[in-house]
Formats: structure tokens, sequence, C-alpha cells
């Protein structure tokens, strides 16, 4: 077998190999495993292709080989179509050959029983011998440019596909289907397409990474099931950022209930979802929640620049002529905590010496007056030079339909502003959607996706730098600090907390404390991690007397619980203006997250919370705080003392530096109560728990 002259590298193996081989190949042409080739010819792919069937001569009318090493020369991409075991058979095949890329179609290769696992390991094992392989249970890798339509999928089929500048990566195959036919029904061209399967080796985010500098995508699709390979995807959502190629994902799991960790309460608010949009939203991709969404974001994100934190609530104003219509996108709007404002007083007159009669309102309908392009263009132009909007939002009514030259030709002319606009056709107007579509205007088709794609492109922030080593890993055991213990690890991270004292249980008084009564009496235990719930808290306790009999009562109930201790930790009973819960956690998947919440009892009432991967900065816990509808109350609210904001931040900046704290891996810790006193008073944490990586997870 002859070898190329050079190896490929992973892009062009992926989505330009100069050759494939289909093993498994079938002459069947209903069968799913004949279908690659049929795609291939059918696209006018001009490499070679190899038919691996070693029980015919011919395949589809072509020549077949009867194995990976028969075969002249060692083709970049193999595309493994055989039953489970087989696959990993040829797969392995393939590395001893120096294949670069494998994809696997198979799957059945599961965790949960010892057969899988075998299979499994055998494949991974192959990346040792420079083999790649996508999958398992990987529909494939498309390329529209090159014609490498490299895939089992039946969408494939249709003919005519458009080309252009949109590439997909998706945990599902076949929604690739469902895309590619939605985006032809709607005129959108596709760069290219792959199906990641279970990621046992390329992850979707490294070969979204391997096509970053490929001059035809210009944006990125992705479709979620979760977050798996979170330091790849966070490098390529990077690498977009840098290159100026937007990023939009869907994601499924919205409505999975949030798993209770056995520590704190932090793992409560932060369920998979909560965690997969806070990383999504510091990778800076933009998050859309409908998948008709999905088609029709890019346009609009790739016009919104990223807003820095603390930048405010985005500005929409929305322009129409048909008010029902253009109400409907304001409730949208208002779901997702949108503004829609109304003209200023000076962008009113502006309208007025412009001709635009339109009332003073949070709408400006222009009502049929608006069908005539002098009127919509002068009231497009008019609010997009105002600088109280973001974004405008032009709202068309039925003329989109039966006039659509006449209705979309204002907004075409007026697309290229350098304040972004959009436009929602009430009417199903396919004709004046593709007008506005070859124009670059972004186009929505319903007020959900159309709120929906404004929302994502209005709260994208920019992409965070990647997180600095050293990493704590989530994986393993892990081992709890006392209350005491935990204190002293904040205090060197420089968050205060109240005083606090260990005292023997079979102490007897009077007690030399270095604080006066009242006092908190709790149990201190390296494994009790919830003290309440045991019985193990005493408060407002006034005496020595009382003391001695809390103690007693704490010893009963621990033990009633199973529990044995030998001190109880003693503080001083500690107020200010209110309470946060600050916590910090490594997610198995997304890596250092950091999290503040309203505090005390109201923590999981409310579930007020707010999260960020960590470390974060300064400006970055300021918008935190920001968006806890619980902080309103230390801003002055009714005559109520300003708390001290900024010493808040400063703590959620040092929990935060736990991310590459050198000197101990901390995996969870938690402070709540973190008490808030008045501007110039600080933060004080009234309650830790911190748990470490045990030695031998480290």
């Amino acid at each position: 077998m002859a070898t190329e002259t050079t190896r490929p590298s992973l892009a062009q193996a992926l989505f330009a190999p100069r050759s494939i081989a289909l093993v498994g190949a079938s002459d069947d042409a209903s069968k799913t495993s004949s279908r690659p080739l049929q795609y291939l010819r059918r696209a006018g792919y001009e490499g070679a292709i190899y038919p691996i069937n070693p029980g015919r001569k011919t395949v589809l009318g072509e020549p077949a080989w009867p194995s990976l090493a028969s075969l002249p020369v060692v083709p970049d991409h193999a595309f493994i179509l055989t039953p489970t075991e087989d696959a990993v058979d040829a797969a392995e095949e393939c590395a001893r050959l120096g294949l670069s890329v494998a994809t696997i179609l198979a799957s059945g290769y599961s965790e949960a029983d010892e057969a899988g696992r075998k299979l499994l390991a055998r494949l991974k094992a192959l990346r040792a011998n420079g083999l790649r392989i996508l999958g398992p249970s990987s529909l494939g890798a498309i390329n529209l440019h090159s014609r490498a339509i490299v895939t089992a999928n039946a969408a494939f089929a249709e003919p005519d596909l458009p080309r252009g500048g949109i590439f997909v990566a998706s945990h599902s195959g076949s929604l690739l289907g469902g895309l590619i036919s939605r985006g032809k029904a709607r005129h959108l061209g596709f760069a290219g397409l792959v199906s990641v399967g279970n990621e046992i080796d390329l992850s979707l985010g490294e070969i979204c990474a391997a096509t970053l500098d490929d001059p035809t995508i210009t944006g990125y699709m992705l479709f979620l099931e979760s977050i798996r390979h979170a330091d790849d995807l966070r490098a390529f959502a990077r690498g977009a950022a840098d290159r100026g190629k937007p990023v939009v994902a869907y994601k499924l799991g919205r409505s999975a209930a949030a798993a209770e960790l056995a520590l704190t309460h932090t793992g409560a608010l932060a369920g998979e979802d909560d965690v997969a949009a806070a990383f999504l939203a510091d990778c800076g991709i933009a998050r859309i929640f409908n998948f008709e969404t999905l088609l029709e974001a890019l346009p609009l994100v790739a016009r919104v620049p990223a807003r820095r934190e603390g930048a405010g609530a985005p500005r929409v104003g929305i322009v129409t002529t048909t008010g029902g219509g253009a109400a409907m996108v304001v409730d949208e709007l208002a779901l997702r905590g949108i503004d829609v404002v109304a003209p200023s007083d000076q962008t009113y007159a502006r309208l007025g010496a412009a001709g635009v009669k339109a009332g003073h309102d949070r709408i400006t309908d222009l009502t049929l007056a608006g069908t005539r392009y002098d009127v919509m263009k002068a009231a497009l132009d008019t609010l997009l030079g105002a600088p109280e909007f973001d974004a405008v939002i032009a709202v068309i009514g039925s003329s989109a339909r039966f006039q659509p030259e006449l209705a979309v030709k204002p907004v075409i002319d007026s697309g290229g502003h350098a304040k972004p606009l959009a436009a929602f056709l009430v009417p199903e107007a396919p004709e004046a959607l593709n007008m506005l579509a070859a124009a670059g205007v972004p186009a929505f088709r319903t007020p959900e996706s159309c709120a929906d794609a404004m929302s994502a492109a209005l709260r994208r922030r920019p992409a965070t730098a990647l997180a600095p080593s050293p990493r704590p890993s989530a994986a393993g055991s892990a081992q709890q600090l006392d209350e005491i213990e935990a204190y002293a690890l904040l205090a060197n991270l420089g968050i205060s907390h109240a005083p606090a004292v260990a005292v023997a249980i079979d102490a007897e008084g009077p007690f030399d404390l270095p604080f006066a009564y009242p006092v908190a009496v709790k149990i201190l235990s390296a494994t009790i991690a919830h003290k309440t719930e045991i019985g193990g808290v005493v408060l407002n306790v006034r005496s020595d007397a009382e003391l001695s009999s809390a103690m007693r009562r704490i010893v009963g109930n621990a033990m009633g619980k199973g529990h044995a201790a030998s001190h109880v930790i003693v503080q001083p009973m500690t107020a200010g203006l209110g309470e946060f819960l600050l916590g910090y956690r490594v997610d198995p998947d997304a890596g250092p997250l950091v999290l503040l919440a309203a505090g005390g009892i109201y923590t999981e009432i409310y579930r007020d919370r707010s999260i960020r991967l960590a470390p974060v900065d300064l400006d970055t816990a300021r918008s935190m705080i920001a968006e806890l509808a619980i902080s309103r109350i230390f801003r002055g609210y009714r005559n109520r003392p300003h708390g001290d904001m900024e010493a808040l931040a400063r703590a959620i900046v040092a929990l935060s530096q736990l991310a590459i704290e050198e000197s101990v891996q901390v995996v969870d810790a938690e402070i709540n109560p973190l008490i808030v006193g008045p501007v110039g008073e600080g933060v004080i944490a009234v309650d830790a728990l911190v748990a470490l990586a045990r030695r031998e997870d480290t």
C-alpha cells in the first residue's frame, strides 16, 4: 500500500479528504450503508472513493476492495459503516495502516456493561497510534464546498443543497437533517456540518476549532445535549471570538431538576442547565431557546457587539405598521427582561421634523402611513440614529406578503446602519423574508424567535480568557473541613469571619469567652455539613448556664442522629443589613464556578442567584450582584441604609481565586450566610463549609 505524500491536517481529513474509504459499503441502494457512496457521487466529490466490502467485487457498480490493507493508498478518512464490534476491528486496522481519521456510524458502546466498556477502551487506545475518531454513533461530517458528503443521514439525499458560511456541529446526528432541510427552505447556505456522536476522542469543540481559519465559514450553529469536553469548547469559542465569527447554541435539558449536592446548597442552585448557561455566557456564545431561532439568529448576533459586564440593561426601539404585531414582540422581549423604550423627546421631535406622525409611545406605530417608503425609511433612520436604543426592530404587517418589495425596501435600505436593525414579518411572507436574507438583514417569522434572538444577541458577553492553571478536578472523593478550619482558609483568601472559639463538650462554666453574650452555639464537626438539620444549632444563648444547656442539647440531638462530637463552636450573634450565600464548586464538566445567591432562609425559596466561571474580576462580581433581585434592598430601598456592595464584590473575587490557588485544592465551598454591613463596614462570614480534594485525588 502506498502512502499519501503528506499527512492531512485534522480539518482536511475530516472535511476535505483527498480519499475516502467506505468500510462496509452496501450494494443494496435501500440500505443505510449504501448512502455515503451515493451522496458523494451525486454531489460531485472529486477525490478517490474506495468501497470496502469483502463479499463483493463491485458496490453500486463501482469496484470494491476486500479490505483497507488492499487499497493502493492510505486514505485520509475512513467512514466505518459496519456493526458495533466489527467497527472496532475496522478502526484498529485504520490505526495500524496510519489513517488520520475514522468516523464510526455504529452505536452500542455503553459504559453500563462490561462488553461495552471493553469496546470503548479498545477505541480510546487508538489515539496513541495517531488515529482520530469521530463518534461512535456519528452520522458523519459534511463539507458542501468540497462536496465531501461523508454521511449516512437520509436528509442529504436532498438535491441542490445551498452552500454558504454556516458551520453546524451537533450532538444529535438526526438534527442535521432538520437543519439542512429547513435551511434550504429559507435559502440558508451551509459550509459544513458534523455529527459528533459520543465524543470518545474528537470533541465538538476540537472539531469546530479545526475549522476556525476556513475562510468559507462565517459563523457557527451548535446543537448541544450537554456541556462535554468543556476546555475544548471554551478554547474554540475564544478562537471564534478572536476571529469575529459568532457562535449560536441551542441546548437541550432546561427542564431537568437540579441535583442537590451532599455538601452545599450551591449544588442545588447550580443545576446542570444553570451551569451550562453560565458556561456558554462566559464563552461568548449566544444561547437561544427556540429551535426556529437557531436558523435565524446568526445574522443578528453577527451585527451586535458583545456587551461588557456592567453595561446596563439593553434597550430596544420598535417601529411598526401594525400595533398588534409589535405588541407581541414587546411581550416576548419583556419575558426575557429586555426593555422596549419610547423615543426620547428629542427623537420624537426629529420624527416630526422628518414628517413622521406617530404617538409618543413605546411602540412607534406608523399605521397605514408606514407602508409608504418615505415614511418608514425616515422613521427607521431616526430611530437608528437615536442614542437611547441599542437596537431597532421593524415589525411589518400584511404588505410584507402582498407587496413584498414595497414593504421591505426601506428596511433593506436602512440595514447598513451601524446600529443593529431586525425585522419581524407578521404574515407568512417567504418572498419578503428571502429578500431581507439576501440583503443581510436579520428577519424573523415569529415574535418568539425575534425576541429570542434579540435577547441572545444583546445579552451576549465577550468571551472570557481561558482559566489559568492549575484547575482543580471535581473527580474523586472530598475531605470536609470543620468550621474553624474553613474560617482559616477563608481568612487566607482575605474574607473576614465572625469571631469564633471552640469549646469542649464536657467543659463546665464559667466560660471565658472573648466576646459578650448573646452567642450562637453550633456543633463543630468535619463530618456534619448541615448542622441545623440534626438539631446542632442553638441561637441567642445569653448566659453561661444557657451555654451549658445548649451544649447538652446539641450533644443529645447529634447522638440521636448517629453523630458524635467533642466540641462546639461559639460565636457572637451577628446582625447586618441582610444576608447572601457565596458559593464555589468545581463542576465536573464546566470546571470552577462561583455563585452568589440570596442567603439564609431565602436561598432555596427564591432561587435568586448568579453564576460565573471562576475566577472573576471586580467588574464581573459587581454584575453578579446587580443581577440578583435581592440586591436592590441594599441600595437604599425605602430609605434603608446602603449595604457595602464593594466589600461583597471583593469577597466574590476572593472566593473565586480558589480556581487558581496552588496551595490547596478546594472542590466545594460555601459561606451562608455572608452578612452585609452598611457601607464601609464590610461583609462577614457567619457559617462556612469547605471540602478539599483528598490527597490521593489531587
